[in-house]
Order: structure tokens, then sequence, then C-alpha cells
């Protein structure tokens, strides 16, 4: 089916001319087709076979081929059918390169073998309409002057087509313009030819340049068509004068404007181009040499300038004419006229005189006070000519009118130097002119300070800790204060405000440096005898009169690790050996002694743990840790050593830890010994009075005349009167009588509340109490044996009944 429609139009073509020669051993002949170009690849001229009068059934055994132009194979024979085709496209303007040429021949040989013949095709290729027509250049320029004249023609570049006869360019078309059309020309070669003539006079300054559309168009059918840009660039003419904005100016300037200032600018416009539309500017004659010499005109702007200074007083009114030149081959020109009118400006400044002004003042000067006295004036007049002063709206000043442009400065608020020590005070004048002007003068007020700040110290109240045993003299801290006077005023001296602790003055305990503050402490102290220190401090400056404060310094003292814990239980009556006899038949878990050891240091440094140092037998004996208590853990046995020996050492929690010592020597007998009831009270026998007891009596007795002498000796000291000494610091049972009065005068103030101390010992005979009298007041350590008909039980009731303590409370107990 494809084959039909491609062979179809070929049969309308094609005309088959064969012509025959007969010889008698070989025939030659010429077949001749006509078909149009560009037919598709494959399209089947004709039936070469039959036309040639061949035998189909040995055409592909005669080896039937055709020649192949300049290295192409254009046609081709089946030789199945003996059918023509087309091999490759045929175009007649490649293969026909000459344009004059109405006809173009393709001409080849076809050849058969057994027998050779040959035969001579004539392929004749006709011209469809397959170019459109082009021009050479797509855009084509001309440069037309405004002034060329109605009819003028301009030659223009033709169109091309490479198709021939009917099928080539036929005619032009012009895009639609008022100005040009076209006409059409025919050369010798048939070629056609437009040109371009002008049919109406060209304006530059209306349209500059006209954009035209030239088509040429073929004959063929159907027409193909192509196109080229006119672009008409209009070339100007001096056809146009300058123009002002205006013919006249009315311009108003004020005096005294600056010499180079901007009066007017003119603008005059040419509407042509090029040399035609550059304009200068000049003054014409009707303008006067004073008007010349006062203003200044540029030639090639058109600028006015002040020349001159300007005087209204001088000259009100300056008139002038200026001209405006193209520079045109042949030059136009037009003129405006200006008038300029000079306004009366305020060009006097106010002036200010102070008269007398006070410095430096003191910082407490009263309000209202007067410190200078200022005049105003102004040479101008009217609104001009009236004057205004005013200061800074923030200043603690006020300006108060005196008489006629006469003014006086007071103080308005209260001054302080320590705020602002100096003022600059700028006194402003302003007259109302406008623009106003202004004048202004500044002057430094200088305040004196007086003594109106008390010294101040950072904190209102220091807690200083020292730790015990501190050197002498050693820096305790610095309390500096402040005062934000200046010069003697700020100079301060610093005391110790005097306050006696118990006959003692606090200057002979602590030193203050009078210049810089530095408090050193001018002893050692003793945490167990004074906790701290309560007094005050006054800082006072040199001013007169002079100012002070004080301030409250709590000094306390640091507890060190500095004493060893006191075994007071068992007793000792000989040395640090005990000795104590124990039944062998005790049972287990019996009590056997109890070791007490106290410590006159406080908090961790006075908690007592005990411990074995020492131990014949580690299986026998166990030994509390916190109570000291020393039972048996089991019973003993006829193996058991009879002398057993334990060295229990009792050590504090400090840091170094302290720590004592004890030897217990137990002697196991076989005798019973009545045995005594934790809880139940037992009096005393005489005749189960062991060598125990008798030591235990004796030191009893002892202490007890010791202790009576302690009482007699206090009772004594608190009947005298106390001396005031100005020498060493007061022993410590002064200290001990003066408590209760310092204690109200919050100068000492003791964490111990009480003198002594409770403790219970807990033994096999009974309980004692022992009580620990303040260091430094002696060394010994008092124990009284107490029946258990007294009521005492725990050691926290003891401990308890001491909540009243005083003086007397020991004396009575012992």
């Amino acid at each position: 089916m494809a084959e039909h429609c491609i062979v179809q139009p070929c049969k309308r073509y094609v005309s088959v001319f064969l012509l025959f020669s007969a010889t008698l051993n070989t025939m030659y002949a010429v077949t001749h087709y006509s078909i149009p170009e560009e037919m598709e690849e494959g399209s089947v001229i004709a039936n070469l076979a039959s036309d040639l009068g061949l035998n189909m059934n040995s055409l592909s055994k005669r080896k039937m081929r055709l020649d192949v132009i300049a290295n192409t194979k254009y046609l081709d024979v089946n030789k199945e059918t003996g059918e023509l085709y087309i091999v490759e496209r045929l175009d007649r303007e490649s293969l026909c390169t000459t344009k004059t040429a109405t006809s173009c021949f393709l001409k080849m040989d076809a050849t058969i073998e057994n027998p050779i013949r040959m035969f001579n095709i004539e392929l004749e290729i006709m011209d469809i309409n397959d170019n459109a027509p082009h021009f050479r250049r797509d855009t084509m320029d001309l440069d037309i002057s405004e002034s060329t004249p109605v009819g003028e023609r301009f030659s223009l570049n033709n169109a091309v087509d490479p198709d021939v006869g009917s099928n080539t360019v036929k005619t032009y078309h012009l895009s639609e313009s008022e100005h040009f059309n076209i006409e059409i020309q025919t050369g010798r070669d048939g070629a056609k030819f437009a040109d371009l003539i002008l049919k109406k006079a060209l304006d530059r300054e209306q349209q500059a340049v006209h954009n035209l559309i030239l088509t040429a168009v073929d004959g063929g059918v159907p027409a193909r068509s192509g196109t080229a840009n006119i672009i008409v660039r209009v070339l100007d003419t001096n056809d146009n004068a300058p123009k002002f904005n205006t013919d006249t100016y009315n311009i108003d300037i004020m005096e005294n404007s600056p010499i180079g200032s901007l009066v007017v600018k003119l603008n005059a416009t040419d509407l042509d181009e090029g040399t035609n539309s550059e304009i200068t500017y000049s003054y014409s004659l009707y303008t006067s040499e004073k008007t010349q010499g006062t203003f200044s005109l540029n030639a090639n702007n058109g600028e006015i300038t002040v020349k001159e200074m300007i005087n209204y007083e001088d000259f009100r009114i300056y008139d002038m004419e200026v001209i405006a030149t193209d520079k045109g081959a042949n030059s136009l020109s037009s003129q405006c006229k200006l008038t300029i009118l000079v306004t009366d400006m305020n060009d006097n400044h106010p002036e200010m005189s102070i008269k007398s002004f006070q410095s430096p003042i003191k910082e407490n000067v009263a309000i209202d006070t007067v410190l200078a006295v200022v005049s105003v004036s102004d040479k101008d007049s009217g609104e001009n000519g009236i004057v205004n002063i005013h200061i800074a709206d923030q200043l603690p000043f006020a300006l108060r009118e005196s008489s006629d442009n006469y003014y006086e400065l007071v103080v308005s608020q209260p001054l302080d130097r320590e705020k602002v020590p100096e003022y600059e005070i700028t006194f402003t004048v302003t007259d109302r002119g406008s623009p106003p002007l202004s004048d202004n003068e500044t002057m430094t007020l200088e305040l004196l300070d007086v003594n109106d700040n008390v010294p101040q110290f950072p904190q209102s109240f220091y807690t200083i800790p020292v730790m015990e045993n501190n050197a002498p003299g050693a820096l305790l801290s610095s309390l500096t204060a402040f005062d934000p006077d200046l010069h003697e005023n700020q100079y301060l001296v610093y005391f110790i405000i005097e306050k006696e602790i118990v006959n003692t003055s606090m200057s002979m305990l602590f030193s203050i440096n009078p210049e810089n503050g530095n408090l050193y402490a001018l002893k050692t102290f003793d945490y167990e005898i004074e906790k701290e220190f309560l007094f005050h401090i006054e800082a006072r400056d040199s001013g007169v009169p002079p100012l002070s404060s004080n301030v409250t310094v709590h000094i306390i003292i640091v507890d060190q690790n500095d004493n060893t814990p006191v075994i007071v239980s068992p007793w000792r009556a000989h040395g640090s050996v005990v000795e104590e006899k124990i039944p062998r038949s005790t049972d287990k878990g019996s009590l056997v002694s109890k070791v007490i050891a106290i410590d006159t240091d406080s908090v961790q440094n006075s908690r007592i743990t005990y411990q074995f140092l020492q131990v014949t037998d580690a299986t026998l004996f166990s030994l509390d840790q916190y109570n000291g208590e020393i039972r048996t853990m089991r019973m003993f046995s006829y193996r058991d050593p009879r002398h057993q020996r334990l060295v229990v050492i009792a050590k504090d929690n400090g840091d170094p830890a302290l720590s004592a010592t004890v030897t217990i020597k137990l002697s196991t007998v076989e005798t019973a010994v009545k045995a005594y009831s934790d809880m139940t009270e037992v009096p005393l026998e005489y005749d189960i009075f062991s060598d125990l007891n008798l030591y235990l009596v004796i030191g009893l007795g002892s202490v007890s005349f010791l202790l009576l002498i302690t009482i007699l000796v206090t009772c004594v000291l608190k009947c005298q009167k106390p001396k005031p000494s100005n020498a060493a610091p007061p022993s410590r049972n002064s200290v001990i009588s003066e408590r209760n009065s310092t204690i109200a005068d919050s100068t000492l103030v003791s964490n111990d509340a009480y003198w002594y101390s409770l403790f219970l010992a807990e033994t096999r005979k009974g309980k004692l109490v022992v009580r620990q009298p303040v260091p430094k007041a002696g060394s010994r350590y008092i124990v009284s044996s107490l029946p258990r008909s007294t009521g005492l039980t725990e050691t926290s009731d003891s401990a308890a009944s001491t909540l009243q303590g005083s003086t007397t409370t020991g004396s009575s107990s012992s």
C-alpha cells in the first residue's frame, strides 16, 4: 500500500521516451524520464526492464547495474521486478547549480551482461517550490536627512530564490508607512528589485527612527516569502531654536548670601540633536554692569550665582536679560528676563555680657543666692532685636529677670559636691528673627567641700573568726571606712570604743591602726576561757566639727585541739596503774570496770572514743568504744591466768588526735564478793570493806578536802571589792565572779553557760559524780562518791540538774 502511494505521483510526471536503433551486433537505446525533485527514497520511477524490453527472469543473472555519479548512487534497479527506484533524495538546486539553466538532467548508463548491452538513461529533474525567497542581509540601515525632499528614491537589497521559473521571486511588499512606499523594478535577467521612495517629508523631532519590513514573495503554489528589516534613521537639521521654561523669572534672594551660592539655574531646551542642541547662555546688552558685577552667569549650564556680597541697604532689585543660543551651523537663539528681589535678613547676632560671676562657692550655699548678673542686647530692630536667654533645664540654677535686659543667675536646688563637683553653665541668647540668631558663653562653677558626710563602713556588722593560740600582734582584719568628702573632711581616724570586760579594757585585748583600720590581737586567746568578744569601732573624720560612725565587731574564738583527754575514772591513787579484784565466778556480761575520760575542748575535739591498747586475753573482755565500759565476754575458766592486764587508750576526735592511757590490773579471787545491782540501792557495809574501798575512801576524802579549800578561797575573793587594773589580763576567777555583769553588758558572750560538766561513773560499788572545773583554775579533777539514795540515776539526769549552773550549785553539791 505504501509503495502504491509513492508510485502514483510518479505516473503523473514520468514520460518515457524509448529510442531504438538496430544494429547487427549491438543495440543502443536512450531512455528519458522526467520526475519532480525531492521525491521520497524508494519511490519507483518506472519499470526499466519492461521499457527496455528485457526478460524479467534473466535480469538477475545478467547482472544489470547503473552508474554511480559523483560517488553517489541516486538510482537502482530491482532485480526481481525490473523497477527503477530512487535510492538517494534528489535536490535540483544541488545537482544543477547554474541559475540560468531552466532544465536539469541526470544522465547515466545501465549495463547488462551475457551478452553485454548498454543503455543510456536520461533523467530530467523538474523544479518544485521548495525554497523561500531570502535577503542577503536581514537588516538594511538607511540614514535620511529630515530635509530630504519628497519623491527621493533609495535602493534596497533584492531577495534571491534558488528555485526557477515561476517559483522564483515574483514581487515585494512594504509594511504600512505614511512616509515611505516601494517601486518594483525588473532586471535584464528577469530578477525583481525594489526601490524605497519618500512620499512624505520627515521630522526628526517627531520621529527619529522608522522601522519598516520588506517582504519578498515568489510565484510558487503555494507561494513562499522572506522578510528583511529596514531601519531608517532621520538625520537632524538645525530647524528648532532654544526655548526657556518661561519667558520671565521673579526670584527672591536673601542679603548676605554667600559668594558662589546659586540664585537660579536657567534651563533652555532645543529639540534638535548634536551640536544643533548644544546651548550657550549670555547676558544681553540690556543687563547693567552693576548687575553683571553682582551676579555671575555660567555660559554652559545657565547657573546664575552670587559674585559679590549683596546688601539689602545698598541695592534691593536687580533686572537682567539672558540669551540662549544653539551651536548649529545657522545658530538660532531666544531670550528671557529675570527680576531678582533682595530680602532683608536678621544679620546681627545678639550679644551677651556677664557683669559678675561668683566661683567657687560652698556646696551648702542657700537657695536663691545670686551667683551671676548677665546683660543681653541686639543691634537689630523689631522681632529681630528681641532677645531671649536661657540655660540648660537639668541644672539646679534659674535665671531671674532683674530689669530690662538684665538677668540674675540664682541657686534653685540644694547642691551636693559629692554628686557633682562642678557645673558647666552655658548661657544661650537667641533673637526672634527668621531664622533666629544665637550666641552662647560657658562659665565653670566650682563647689567647695563642707564636712556633710559621715564615714561609711561597707558593713554594719563584722564577724571575725580567730583561731585560738594565735600569735600576739596578729592582723585580724582590715576595717576600712569611706568618706566622700575632701581633704581634712576625708581623713579618717579609727578608735576602739572603750568598754571593760571583767576589769579589762578592750584596748588591752585588741588594737586598731588609727590610720588604716587594721585590727590586731594583743594577746593569745584560749577558747576554753574566752569564746567570743563583742565591741564597737569608731571611724572619725578630721572636719570641723568632726563626724563619725561606728561598726559592731564580733570576734569568735575558734577551738583548736590543744587539750589532751584526762582519765578521771577509774581513780588512780598512785601512778597510772589501777589494781582491782574480781571473783572468778563472775558471770558473762558483768561490768568489770568503766573508763571515763574528759576533754576540755569543744565539739569534735572533745568527743572521746575508747579502745584496748593491750589486753592479756582478747576473748575474755570487751570494751565499749563510746562509754568505756569493760565487761566480761565469757566466764573465767581454770585455764585463765589469775592476773589480767588491760591497757585502755582514750582518744579525742581532733586533728591530730590526742590521747591518754590507763592500765588496769585485774586479779581474780576465789572468795565470793557480793555484787551490787546497777538498779538496786544497797547500803555500804563495813564488814566487806576491802582494800579497794579503803583506797576509794582515802581518795574521796582528799578530793573533798581540796574542794572545800577551793570553795573557801572563792568566797573570800567574792567578798573582796575588785580593783580595776590596767596591767595584765584578769585571772579566770575574776572572769567567773563578774560573769553575770558581763553577759548583761553584751561584751563577753560565752557558749559554755555552766562552769562544771557532770559525768557519772558507774562502778560495781555505786555511782560516781565527776565535776570538771574550768581550765586554768586548777588542773585537778574532784571526784565525790554519792550513795544510791541520792536519786541520781543516769548521766543525762545529772546533766539536767546542772542547767541551773552557778558557783553556788557546785559548792552545795560538794
